[in-house]
């Protein structure tokens, strides 16, 4: 079957490009992929069982069918997120119903372990699907510390909406979230994360969702507190700071003052002693950030990328990406109104995964809803037939396409250089709007190359630097019953046909070393 595929796009490929992968030493260590139960899991969670089952089994599964075809894309990384109480306050909360969220925490400082409960139920499933990493993410403290009494900030010039006696409280709730969850539901969380966006430069003023902005100095001083905590505790539960809104944010200023830029060097430079934290003993150097807005013109997606890599490599510091969907300045494809279940979001997101990889070192990608409705921002579409009791929840070539990277690039694994043509320049194997080739090794010795194919004709590619055997095919495009399926078995990979607006993943044999 393989080699008459390979015949048929043969036809009327072009000259071949020949890939070689530079073994001379790797470069990131992959943490995982994941995603997030914002907003739709707390209902999908109490759905009926085969819908909540089948809703699992796509986003965690790393078993495959009688044919070979992967069952689900394998997530690496679940993201938790842990609530403000915004959904008690009910319309006095100035947000929007669909982002409301329970809290653990009641008025009168005890905990009701019962709230979140569809949230729980799939951070339960993650657990049982063998989810390497959980993580509690949140986007406001509980409405009980906020200065307003509101999970939602109405303004104070960019400052955190926490009260400052309410700091160590704070602290103590995150903690207590984490014994919670793992007393209540065996659950045990690897991450915190316990700013979201506080750089965002909308300042979160409206009737919208949770969140608040945050200066470094208030964010240095709550995760001390946290590290204290934890450390009291005694608990490996790692924290990462500080999902910034904006890469340029990191590494400069975007649309803000100083006191929210510069944010690499403000927490992991020794010479900035005012909000410097690493020293802290459960805080990793590692810095999240989200890739909104940085996307768009093409050419300036890898600049900027290229220019958070070699900000993060002059500190000394890892790096995740762990949130974006498409938004607005998203033009290529028509900006994130409008869900979309085709090969032409799934394209241009995989161009994203592609780029944060290769030229940020991005050491984990995380998409931002595993679950959405009418706007690009879910791997799963979410919606209800005219005169229907229960929604129905459908795949994409969105969630496949993440699949060719999460599904056989697992924790652990390293990346390699791939140079194109001779060159010796790793920046010769990105074509944004042709072929792009990136090249990991898994922590069993397998290889796995991932393939874009953005142009709209088929390409025909060699690819060197790689060890002999059988290579396994799988692949995602326009094509029906091509969502991430296996699509045949290579002898090697002096000859490979890759199809136009496609993923193409070549998985080779394990080596455990």
């Amino acid at each position: 079957m393989a080699a008459c595929m390979m015949a048929a796009f043969a036809i009327g490929a072009r000259q071949t490009a020949t890939f070689t992968v530079d073994r001379s030493e790797h470069r990131q260590q992959i943490d995982g992929f994941g995603a997030s139960d914002a907003w739709s899991m707390w209902r999908i969670g109490e759905m009926p069982e085969p819908i909540r089952d089948n809703t699992a089994r796509l986003l965690f599964s790393s078993k495959t069918d009688s044919n070979g075809n992967p069952e689900g894309i394998g997530l690496s990384i679940w993201r938790f997120n842990i609530g403000a109480g915004s959904a008690e306050q009910g319309d006095s909360s100035h947000i929007n119903p669909g982002t409301r969220t329970e809290c653990f925490l009641r008025a009168d400082g005890s905990y009701d372990w019962t709230k979140q409960a569809g949230q729980r139920a799939f951070l339960k499933l993650a657990k049982d699907y063998g989810v390497p990493y959980l993580l509690g993410f949140l986007n406001s403290p509980p409405v009980y510390f906020t200065k307003n009494g509101l999970a939602t900030n109405t303004g104070r010039d960019g400052t955190y909406n926490l009260k400052e006696e309410r700091y160590d409280d704070f602290a103590r709730f995150m903690v207590d979230v984490v014994e919670g969850l793992k007393t209540h539901d065996g659950v045990t969380l690897d991450w915190l994360s316990p700013v979201n966006e506080p750089d965002g430069h909308w300042n979160w003023q409206g009737p919208k969702q949770e969140g608040t902005p945050a200066t470094k100095y208030e964010i240095a001083s709550l995760s001390r507190l946290l590290d204290d905590e934890l450390q009291k505790r005694r608990l490996d539960t790692k924290v990462i700071l500080p999902e910034s809104s904006d890469y340029r944010c990191m590494m400069a200023t975007h649309m803000t003052g100083p006191e929210r830029g510069y944010l690499i060097q403000s927490f992991f430079s020794p010479d900035s002693v005012d909000t410097y934290v690493g020293d802290l003993r459960n805080m990793p150097r590692m810095m999240a950030a989200h890739s909104y807005w940085t996307n768009t013109p093409v050419g300036y997606m890898k600049e900027c990328r290229k220019a958070l890599r070699d900000t993060l490599r002059k500190y000394d510091v890892d790096f995740w990406q762990s949130e974006v969907c498409i938004m607005g300045n998203d033009e290529e494809i028509g900006g994130g109104g409008g869900y979309d279940r085709t090969m032409k979001t799934a394209l241009y997101v995989a161009r994203m995964i592609h780029h944060d990889l290769v030229f940020a070192d991005a050491r984990s990608w995380q998409w931002w809803r595993s679950v959405g409705g009418d706007y690009k921002d879910g791997l799963l579409f979410q919606y209800r037939e005219p005169g229907a009791d229960t929604d129905t929840i459908v795949d994409s070539k969105l969630l496949w396409a993440m699949g060719n990277w999460s599904r056989f690039i697992r924790p652990g694994a390293v990346r390699y250089d791939v140079m194109r043509d001779g060159s010796k320049d790793p920046d010769s194997s990105t074509d944004p709007y042709g072929l792009m080739c990136s090249a990991f090794r898994n922590a069993d010795g397998s290889d796995v190359m991932v393939v874009i194919n953005y142009g709209n004709e088929p390409e025909a590619i060699s690819i060197g630097g790689v060890e002999p055997g059988e290579w396994k095919e799988y692949r995602t495009s326009d094509v029906d019953g091509e969502s991430l399926s296996l699509t045949g078995t290579l002898p090697d990979l002096d000859a490979v046909s890759i199809p136009p607006r496609s993923v193409t993943t070549l998985v080779g044999p394990s080596r455990q070393r």
